[in-house]
């Protein structure tokens, strides 16, 4: 796996920047703000997402309709998404453009000014995203489960918020929160194409000048790990039961997250082979569809599993998905089954770099938290030092009595 050419610096004014190095017609820039649901005050649940959707909506220069055709008239797309602790706004543009870019995501970050007649609108459309997802229970499963498993925390509530809070959400409600944690600390910048560093840095130093420069403070409430529970609601949809089973793991600083991530892979990584596709789909026939995932967040973690089945079919896939988990958990891998695990998984990573985009959003999310970024060789290497003994103290985590579930259905 070739590591591509990465450049991580920072700006006087305190502005880290990610900068790939790659030869391209295709560039990408943008901005990962520390800046989440998470960070949300008890009357903003949902500002954060909010803001992003409307800091497209106007600027002190740019109208709406001037920001969303200023990329698009070079064939260019701009894009943004919120997650529980990060803000990501960014643009996709032919080679040639990058000024133009830089200037828009700049204009963006320092000078939206959430006009009131842009949010009413945006206000509907946010709404109906809310009720769209909660007819959904295929995805809003996870966030219910997110309810049980951080109860107490500010990790646990949606990130799209409720119709109720949306009411709640003006001008100045949305400055705010840019003024708050849209700073050069709070902030990186990232790049992927073929321009040199000197040029990057040159059009951020001078774009990005006025940006506050204002220390942030993340004082998060770290979610207690709650006695295990098994919930089971009804929803109108009735012809198939839609579970998550979870447990708390280390955040994305611990040592241990590279020997859970292989663990997740085992269990019901994006393959065929995994544990749980086999006993349940493969074998079975109960499910069509099965998978683990983990989230990782500054000071906890989370891994999960998901599937959906016949409403009479879920007791017994929650007994054969806590079987794998106990096998997991009390019998080691062999040294040969930890070399094919392995293999399979640093494959995916090759396969995955092809993804530029995921991989410079991932670049600046390290960059974000860790104030480095590991190169795809640092990531090869410590996946290969990895032993039978790590992966057997990681899988200590996945004893099925630390689980809590949710179903739907």
């Amino acid at each position: 796996m070739k590591s591509p050419n990465i450049d991580c610096y920072r700006l006087d004014n305190g502005l880290r920047v990610v900068h790939i190095r790659r030869d391209s017609k295709v560039e990408y820039c943008g901005v990962a703000v520390r800046a989440g649901s998470r960070d949300e005050r008890a009357d903003e649940l949902g500002l954060a997402h909010f803001v992003e959707h409307t800091i497209f909506k106007g600027t002190q220069s740019r109208t709406a309709n001037r920001i969303i055709n200023h990329m698009e008239a070079v064939g260019g797309e701009l894009n943004a998404y919120t997650t529980k602790e990060e803000t990501y706004v960014y643009s996709v543009f032919p080679y040639g453009n990058l000024r133009r870019a830089v200037d828009l995501i700049s204009d963006l970050v320092l000078n939206s000014c959430f006009p009131d007649s842009e949010l009413d609108k945006e206000r509907e459309v946010v709404a109906e995203e809310i009720d769209s997802y909660l007819d959904q229970p295929a995805e809003a499963v996870f966030d219910d489960f997110d309810d049980i498993i951080f109860k107490g925390s500010s990790l646990g509530h949606n990130i799209l918020g409720s119709r109720s809070t949306l009411n709640n959400f003006d001008s100045k409600a949305c400055r705010s929160f840019i003024e708050r944690y849209y700073t050069a600390p709070n902030m990186v910048f990232f790049y992927l194409g073929p321009e040199p560093r000197a040029k990057v840095e040159r059009l951020i130093a001078s774009y990005f000048a006025e940006i506050p420069t204002t220390e942030v403070s993340h004082c998060y409430n770290t979610p207690i790990e709650h006695t295990p529970t098994t919930v089971r609601r009804a929803h109108d949809e009735n012809h198939q039961a839609h579970t998550v089973m979870g447990c708390v793991i280390p955040s994305m600083y611990s040592p241990e997250r590279y020997a859970l991530s292989m663990l997740n892979n085992i269990i019901g990584g994006p393959g065929m082979n995994s544990r749980l596709n086999v006993a349940l789909r493969e074998k079975r026939g109960l499910v069509y569809s099965v998978d683990a995932s983990t989230s990782l967040y500054s000071d906890t973690g989370l891994l999960s599993i998901y599937f959906g089945c016949n409403p009479e079919d879920n007791d017994r896939c929650r007994r054969l998905v806590e079987g794998e988990l106990r096998r997991l958990a009390n019998h080691p891998l062999t040294e040969r089954q930890l070399d094919r695990a392995r293999r399979q998984y640093l494959g995916q990573q090759i396969v995955a770099s092809a993804a530029v985009e995921q991989v410079l959003l991932s670049c600046a999310r390290q960059m974000l938290f860790m104030n480095s970024v590991r190169t795809a060789d640092e990531m090869v290497d410590t996946i290969n030092a990895l032993t039978t003994a790590d992966i057997a103290a990681a899988a200590q985590y996945l004893q099925p009595e630390r689980f809590s579930s949710l179903t739907l259905g």
